[in-house]
């Protein structure tokens, strides 16, 4: 790792802007309540891929566009997205290991966790009331995860992105 220089960074950056364009892209009313977590899986990829490049301060700032992008509470997304890439950071080795299946099922967990602190702030501001829904992003990405992660594997390595 010595002496290789970052390449191709841009491409990074691009797919986490394409994320967040995804996150208030409009959708069918029925289709809402089980929006996927777009940003966070994007996010997810790079953090997995290239740790060295996309850590706890690219979740903050990409968190902090979410939340003026969707006009919620400052912070509010910042916090949950750090939250998603501390965990996953911190079973980095682990999950690289897993098969794809293990892999959806452990995020389908951590996406899980991000959604109850969530809907944990949401109760505290008293913006929405709490139902059982506020996990089916969660699974939905799970399910979204090996779609996700086959694209961005292919442009990764296409594109040589270190």
């Amino acid at each position: 790792m010595v002496g290789v220089r970052p390449r191709n960074g841009w491409v990074i950056w691009l797919t986490l802007a394409f994320a967040l364009l995804l996150s208030v892209a409009p959708m069918l009313e029925f289709m809402q309540v089980g929006r996927p977590l777009c940003v966070a899986l994007i996010l997810t990829y790079w953090v997995l891929a290239l740790p060295h490049r996309v850590g706890l301060t690219t979740a903050w700032v990409l968190g902090l566009a979410q939340d003026v992008l969707l006009g919620t509470l400052l912070g509010q997304n910042a916090l949950i997205l750090t939250l998603i890439t501390f965990l996953v950071l911190s079973l980095h080795q682990r999950l690289r290991m897993f098969p794809m299946w293990q892999q959806s099922m452990v995020l389908m967990v951590v996406f899980g966790l991000a959604q109850l602190v969530q809907l944990w702030l949401n109760a505290l501001t008293g913006s929405r009331p709490p139902t059982l829904a506020f996990i089916l992003p969660a699974l939905v990405s799970a399910l979204l995860w090996p779609w996700i992660c086959v694209i961005l594997r292919g442009l990764h390595q296409r594109l040589n992105v270190n």
